[in-house]
């Protein structure tokens, strides 16, 4: 979605919007760190982000690859910095043609500033000479697909008259050339950017503008940047930071104050500015806590537009339908799925495509290092220490699994208590849902989708079991009609007690204007096709250890023996009604085995 019509949205709506600045880290740990956090970011609701771009080289290809994973795995709209300097004209096509397949529609269009080691700017051969040509050729060869930004300057506010007018007349040129909104320059004097903003609507130009605004992170930062930048510090702003130079907390707490204030005046003047956009440094705290001052909330429907993170790429954005199977591994099923003509939408129907990419071919594997591993998951020995594992997990005392990139879900603490009790009989669990009936789409735990709305869900387990415990527990489940099931083993045989071959809609949401929407199912040839990743996340995990140790035996036991099930409970107003066959089931198998149920085989 272009950015313009996102203001445009929020203005109608009367709401304040925020948005967040990244630039590409030099190496690849530092990539995988920043990816981590605007994934983590992505939380505090910013509307998008834009990457910075350098000068050529291989940061600007970094450039690429993070638009294209913020794009498709993280789901947040993407804008892209591109600059002229030592881009000839092929460069930039290159650098557009794959801003466009990643579904990036938003461009920073940028001179630049000269290239390391150099004091002037100078066009390469083949190249651009000023911002306003980038703009030019943007609208001459792509037409109207990008939304393009332009840079301000609040200090330009501080020129002679004539050098004021003529900065004026330029950034007129831009926008009447295409350029459809302006990013500032940070700055901190809020009088100085008021009066440059009426200047800007004095010269007749109305497209938005958007505020820079810069966290106070470190004193030692706040001088460097402001000095790079050459950005002038208001002296108040400065006489409250100084004397605290060398206590960074209290700069920070203190800067949060004063950068707040300014944000707050903004919004408030009669300019027409509704957002602001914050210069992150690549740092969560400092742009967490002015956001946490400001007292601005992320609305759900922008972190959670469905209940999992949609990919913004061409040929998925309209994607409403998937498995519930790869809810903790994303990037799985779009690796998997990636060569799909067409996605699952609507009620599932004949779009639906069963080529699932084999494993071989998309390199399935445990997110975690070996060390990582052996420190997260430590050496179980016995069934009974597994089975301790997976509840840690499940109450939020373990960060991850095998079978999950991340920490459980907020809706996962509903359920804790009985997962870990599902766990500690023998069940290893490794996906779930609560059964949710009509939670408002805002609900902080359970919501998701459009304003107004109400979200549902059946309750929903996935497990490894022994065939021992599985015999005895199907009896139970047999006997409750609400119940249907999937057991396969890692050979492929299937069984089930459901008789329809269309898919089982686990999750689904009715909001104003709209037909009702269901983006989560249960079918069966995507449980095949899960089934495989499942036992290979397990054999992984067991070749961390090694051939001859307890561990590796326990864990490729299981692997071998162990029975993949997954239960729905199509009753969804009785959302404990799920645990009662298994609580019933294990304490049966614990007393006529005279102990614990994970007791079993030797182990």
């Amino acid at each position: 979605m272009k950015i313009s019509q996102k203001i445009a949205q929020a203005e109608k709506e009367d709401r304040i919007w925020w948005s967040f600045e990244y630039f590409p880290p030099r190496t690849a740990q530092g990539l995988q760190n920043l990816l981590d956090r605007i994934e983590r970011m992505r939380a505090l609701g910013p509307e998008f982000i834009d990457i910075t771009w350098n000068a050529g080289g291989r940061t600007s290809d970094l450039t690429s690859e993070l638009v294209k994973t913020c794009q498709k795995l993280i789901g947040v709209e993407t804008c892209m910095h591109l600059t002229c300097t030592n881009m000839p004209k092929e460069k930039v096509d290159i650098a557009l043609e794959d801003a466009k397949a990643h579904g990036c529609r938003n461009i920073l269009a940028l001179r630049g500033d000269p290239p390391m080691g150099k004091d002037e700017w100078e066009a390469v051969e083949g190249g651009f000479v000023h911002g306003i040509d980038l703009v030019r050729h943007m609208r001459a060869h792509y037409g109207d697909y990008f939304d393009i930004a332009i840079a301000g300057f609040p200090q330009h506010i501080q020129l002679p008259p004539a050098e004021l007018a003529l900065e004026m007349q330029y950034l007129k040129e831009k926008v009447d050339a295409g350029a459809e909104f302006i990013f500032t320059q940070m700055f901190y004097d809020v009088e100085m950017f008021i009066a440059w903003v009426k200047a800007v609507r004095a010269a007749g130009i109305t497209v938005p503008i958007v505020p820079g605004i810069a966290p106070i992170q470190t004193w030692n930062g706040f001088i460097k940047s402001t000095s790079l930048s050459r950005t002038e510090i208001p002296k108040k702003l400065l006489d409250a930071l100084e004397p605290y130079k060398s206590n960074d907390e209290k700069v920070r707490e203190i800067g949060t104050k004063l950068v707040a204030d300014m944000c707050r005046r903004i919004l408030s003047e009669p300019l027409g500015i509704k957002g602001v956009h914050f210069y992150t440094m690549n740092l969560e705290k400092g742009t967490r806590m002015l956001l946490e001052e400001l007292n601005l909330v992320p609305r759900i429907q922008t972190i959670k537009p469905l209940p999992w993170r949609q990919s913004l790429t061409p040929n998925r954005r309209t994607e409403t339908i998937r498995p519930i199977f790869w809810a903790n591994r994303t990037k799985s099923y779009l690796s998997r799925t990636e060569n799909w003509d067409e996605y699952p939408n609507g009620r599932f129907g004949d779009s639906r495509s069963p080529a699932y990419g084999e494993l071989d071919g998309y390199g399935i594997w445990i997110k975690q290092s070996k060390e990582e591993a052996l420190q997260l998951w430590d050496h179980p020995t016995t069934v009974i220490e597994l089975g301790k594992l997976f509840g840690k997990f499940c109450v939020g005392q373990l960060a991850a699994l095998p079978w999950s990139d991340q920490a459980p879900s907020s809706e996962t603490s509903v359920i804790a208590t009985q997962l870990a009790k599902l766990n500690e009989m023998g069940f290893l669990t490794i996906n779930s849902q609560p059964a949710v009936d009509g939670a408002r789409s805002d609900d902080r735990v359970h919501g998701w989708g459009p304003s107004n709305g109400y979200v549902y869900q059946k309750a929903y387990l996935e497990f490894f079991v022994s065939p021992e415990l599985l015999d005895a527990l199907l009896p139970h489940i047999e006997r409750d009609v609400n119940i249907t099931y999937y057991v396969i083993n890692k050979r492929g045989d299937l069984r089930t007690n459901t008789h329809s071959d269309g898919p089982n809609a686990v999750t689904w949401g009715v909001f104003p204007n709209k037909e009702i929407v269901q983006p989560t199912i249960v079918e069966a040839i995507s449980f095949m096709a899960w089934k495989d990743e499942a036992y290979e996340l397990g054999r992984q995990w067991a070749k961390y250890y090694e051939p001859s140790s307890p561990s590796r035996a326990l864990i490729d036991n299981v692997m071998d023996t162990y029975f993949l099930v997954n239960v729905v409970h199509n009753d969804y107003k009785r959302p404990e009604a799920i645990f009662e066959s298994f609580f019933k089931a294990g304490a049966e198998f614990a007393t006529a085995h005279g102990a614990a149920p994970s007791v079993l085989n030797g182990h």
